[in-house]
């Protein structure tokens, strides 16, 4: 069955402080769990703010709230949900906006990662709506540019619908993780989401620029580096997206290249655009910088790491260090195929490589994984299996 509207109507968005105390003392009074959205303008804003926040509540209906002409000031909201479990569909990627607005759950519960520890073979929102609910929701807006005003209705509708569904959602897989026992193994996943901290910053973040690996020497390193922090400083001041301010590609252009003049570099693909060449100086003056560096500022031509080496290396520099990771995935798959849950939501990759270069030298295998950030399911059942394979005494 077609979702093409909510059920209620669509709501009126809530961009006044009245109106959202309104929203407020509707979802305070509600019942049961709230169903909560987000919609962000990643690909065309530098910030990954939200520029829509959607609610549904029983008893409260669904709300629409703007927080742009709010500026941000939600206390009554924040308020009225903080007790009720939140319902979110991948949780992790709109819990960092929901919380720059000062909205934090006190308990989760992610519908995509329950569909992952279910064993559902697809687990975006839309195909688990129409293999367990029977519905099909229109998709096709979740990449807009959310900072447009006004949203037209059309994206509206689409916003709504899609809290609509995540209560009878949460429901159905709560009954399949019970079924096959999960049900605590999903509840410690989602007190980890959302007790994550915020994650670090990377250390050398242009290091991603797309096609990085056309560059090899440190001088034209050096300019790949330089551009994409002049881009990246000028995204910040405008709150462009840094793709939409000169793309990765034009980066690695330039650096690889290397244009004497302004002119010149105007004359390559992309910089000779109308906007580019407004900022010719400005792209030029950043290689000019990558060119007068020392050679003891250059960056090195890998990015520093503390952890293990690419495992492609590991066979050479320490065969057995690769014995056991080959033995350790052996063991993650045949628990996977057992319990139907996919291995990297058995045990983070990162930590089963880094046991496995690095075992601990007194045996407790246990120990390592909790330290490592797994979680108590995880140790309990991956420890006896993996304590053979990581026993170097």
């Amino acid at each position: 069955m077609p979702l093409l509207a909510p059920a209620d109507g669509l709501p009126p968005v809530t961009a006044s402080p009245d109106a959202l105390a309104e929203v407020a003392a509707a979802m305070a009074g509600g019942t049961g769990p709230v169903a909560v959205d987000a919609e962000r303008a990643s690909g065309f804003r530098y910030s990954q703010r939200a520029y829509l926040v959607q609610l549904r509540r029983a008893g409260a209906g669904t709300a629409l709230v703007d927080p742009i002409p709010l500026h941000g000031e939600v206390a009554d909201l924040a308020a009225a949900l903080d007790g009720p479990e939140w319902v979110l569909h991948a949780a992790s990627q709109d819990l960092p906006c929901l919380a720059e607005l000062g909205l934090r759950p006190a308990s989760l519960f992610d519908t995509e990662l329950a569909g992952r520890l279910a064993g559902l073979p697809r687990v975006g929102l839309g195909p688990m709506v129409e293999s367990l609910l029977g519905y099909s929701l229109e998709k096709g807006h979740g990449a807009a540019d959310w900072s447009r005003r006004p949203l037209p209705e059309d994206w509206l509708v689409y916003a709504a619908l899609d809290v609509e569904v995540l209560i009878e959602l949460r429901d159905v897989l709560t009954g399949l993780l019970d079924a096959h026992g999960k049900l605590e193994w999903a509840r410690q996943e989602f007190e980890a989401v959302r007790t994550a901290p915020p994650p670090a910053p990377r250390a050398e973040p242009w290091r991603r620029t797309s096609g990085i690996h056309k560059v090899r020497k440190p001088r034209p390193l050096a300019a790949v580096r330089e551009l994409w922090q002049a881009r990246d400083s000028l995204a910040a001041e405008r709150d462009i997206a840094p793709g939409r301010v000169l793309p990765d590609a034009a980066i690695v252009d330039a650096a690889v290249r290397n244009p004497d003049s302004a002119e010149a570099l105007a004359g390559l693909p992309v910089f000779r655009g109308r906007s580019q060449r407004r900022l010719s100086r400005y792209w030029f003056d950043a290689l000019r910088r990558a060119a007068e560096l020392p050679d003891e500022e250059l960056p090195r031509g890998s990015a520093p790491t503390d952890g293990p080496p690419p495992v492609s290396r590991w066979a050479e520099r320490d065969p057995d260090a690769a014995a056991r990771l080959t033995a350790a995935r052996t063991v993650l798959t045949d628990v996977s195929e057992q319990h139907d849950v996919p291995v990297e939501n058995l045990l983070q990759p990162d930590l089963l490589r880094r046991l496995c270069w690095t075992p601990p030298t007194d045996g407790d295998v246990r120990g390592a994984l909790s330290a490592g950030g797994a979680r108590s399911w995880q140790v309990e059942l991956l420890g006896p299996l993996l304590e053979p394979v990581l026993d170097t005494r």
